[in-house]
C-alpha cells in the first residue's frame, strides 16, 4: 500500500523547485489569517529551509508535505504536521490548498491521504486542528474527514477586523478503537 497517494493526489517531500511557489503561498496575506504567519517570508529563508529540511517528524516535531495532482503534477498545496508529540502521539494539522484549485475535492483527498499515512504508519494516536469560527470551508471539510469539536477558544484568531474564536477538532485513530 502506497500511504501518500490519494484518489486524485500524492504527497511527496519539499522540492528545491518548490521555492517559487511556497514563496507566493508564504506571502499571500489573504492566507495568513488560517495560520499563524505575520511577516512576509524572503526567498532566501525559504531556500534555507527547504534545503535544510529533514523531513524527519521525530527529529523536526513537524513534517511538512507538498500536494501534487497524480495526473499532471501540478502542485496544488501543502500539509502541514506540527507540534508532534511522541510520548502522547499526537500532532496538529494544517492544510493550504492553492485558491485557484478549491472546490475541486483535492483538500479532502490530501486530508483523508494524510490520515491513512498519520494512523496507519506514523501510528500517531491522534490528529487535532484549530479553525477561526469564519473559516467555514475548512470547518465543513474537517468535519466531513470525521473530525469532532473538542473545544472552543474565545477570541484565539487576530483578523483585520478585530478577534474571533476558534474550535478544536480532533481524529482518534480508527484503528485504536477496534
Amino acid at each position: 500500500m502506497n500511504y501518500l497517494t490519494g484518489k486524485q493526489i500524492a504527497l511527496r517531500a519539499l522540492e528545491p523547485e518548490d521555492l517559487d511557489i511556497l514563496y507566493r503561498w508564504e506571502n499571500d496575506t489573504t492566507l495568513w489569517q488560517h495560520g499563524c504567519t505575520v511577516a512576509p517570508l524572503s526567498r532566501y529563508l525559504l531556500k534555507c529551509y527547504i534545503e535544510s529540511y529533514t523531513a524527519d517528524i521525530a527529529r523536526d516535531n513537524q513534517l511538512r508535505l507538498m500536494i501534487v495532482r497524480r495526473d499532471s503534477l501540478e502542485r496544488v498545496g501543502l500539509v502541514d504536521c506540527f507540534d508532534y508529540d511522541a510520548s502522547n502521539r499526537r500532532a496538529a494539522i494544517g492544510l493550504l490548498v492553492d485558491p485557484a484549485c478549491t472546490r475541486q475535492g483535492l483538500g479532502r483527498d490530501a486530508l483523508e491521504t494524510f490520515m491513512e499515512y498519520a494512523f496507519r504508519f506514523l501510528h500517531l494516536h491522534q490528529l487535532y486542528v484549530h479553525i477561526a469560527v469564519c473559516n467555514t470551508a475548512s470547518l465543513g471539510l474537517f468535519r466531513a474527514c470525521g473530525f469532532r469539536e473538542c473545544g472552543h477558544l474565545a477570541d484565539w484568531v487576530r483578523l483585520p477586523h478585530g478577534y474571533t474564536d476558534a474550535l478544536v477538532f480532533q481524529k482518534i485513530n480508527p484503528a485504536e478503537n477496534d
